[in-house]
């Protein structure tokens, strides 16, 4: 039997080797511009703004380091140096200001994030949606009434001849109370009305991140039998724990800036109240606008700005040595 011939494999044709693709020109800057030019128009009010308010003055910090006068404008008056930060510390306000400031950010920052969480969860928690709806209506309301408006609340419910708190505690016997001439209780009081304004509001945040949990988790949650509380502790709670980081360093940018609008409204220029209640804002405003001090104010203002920007700095460092992906920078 004759062997059958195999059959001829034919080399496959070769492939044409790929064009070489000219190299890209990097586009100039102005052709980026040009290409973001819509980008760049909806900025421009964010950039004007930062110029006029930001960076504008601040050529005005070098009144800090002088005896500033109207004839000799800010770089003409006499260059003194450090003296008026020698005069606050030996003064000892700078200290008082400056324990005010953050003791009160420190209450205002733990004691909000505490119920804001708190309240985010209770929300979503409840079952009823219109239950829900009106309950968050009325938490979010104290965030749009002006300060100035709770000043006046606060005036007519705690002054001395025709309070409501004096005029019941009257009405049943008692002696009434000099709650303006008291120190010591204002900062509960000023405390207990942040929260009551800010909470509702701050509150949606966390709120929002719970909103965006996985659903899987819960739905394994409910699988092993966990209850509500247990769900809260190992699925929500972690879960906003970036959150909070993040919120937590923004608020510790403004640990050295109070709440102007909120101090002054209830407490005025009430120099009985000074000791436990006056911060860097209130005290910078009182040294413009009656004593035209525009050196002590604005050293007093460069201390708030480098310090708040050291702790800043501080805190981003040890969040970034905890967890890089928490830092900001």
């Amino acid at each position: 039997m004759a062997l059958k011939e195999a059959p001829q494999q034919t080399a496959p044709p070769p492939r044409a080797l790929p064009e070489a693709t000219p190299p890209r020109r990097r586009k100039s800057f102005w052709q980026h511009v040009k290409d973001s030019r819509m980008l760049l128009l909806m900025c421009v009010p964010a950039i004007l703004y930062f110029i006029a308010f930001n960076y504008g003055p601040l050529p005005g910090i070098w009144i800090a380091f002088t005896n500033f006068n109207y004839t000799d404008g800010i770089f003409g008056s006499p260059f003194v140096g450090l003296k008026n930060f020698e005069f606050l510390i030996k003064s000892g306000q700078l200290w008082v200001l400056t324990r005010n400031t953050i003791l009160y950010n420190v209450a205002f920052i733990v004691l909000g994030n505490i119920f804001q969480i708190a309240i985010a969860i209770m929300f979503n928690e409840v079952r009823l949606r219109y239950f829900k709806k009106v309950t968050q209506g009325v938490m979010f309301l104290p965030y749009f009434i002006s300060v100035v408006l709770i000043g006046v609340i606060a005036f007519n419910m705690l002054n001395y001849d025709t309070g409501a708190l004096n005029t019941l505690i009257k009405e049943t016997g008692g002696d009434p109370i000099k709650i303006y001439s008291m120190a010591g209780i204002w900062p509960i009081i000023i405390i207990l009305v942040f929260l009551w304004q800010s909470t509702g509001y701050g509150s949606i945040v966390y709120f929002a991140a719970i909103m965006g949990i996985d659903k899987g988790l819960f739905e394994a949650a409910a699988i092993d039998g966990a209850s509500a509380w247990q769900r809260i502790r190992y699925v929500i709670l972690p879960s906003l724990k970036p959150t909070f980081i993040i919120l937590l360093l923004f608020s510790l940018g403004g640990i050295m800036h109070g709440n102007f609008g909120l101090f002054w409204n209830l407490v005025g220029n009430n120099a009985a109240l000074f000791q436990t209640t006056d911060i860097i804002e209130t005290s910078v405003y009182r040294m413009v606008m009656s004593q035209n001090n525009f050196t002590t104010s604005t050293a007093v203002g460069l201390y708030q700005s480098l310090f708040g920007f050291a702790i800043v700095l501080l805190a981003n460092w040890i969040v970034r040595k905890m967890n890089k992906d928490y830092a900001l920078f």
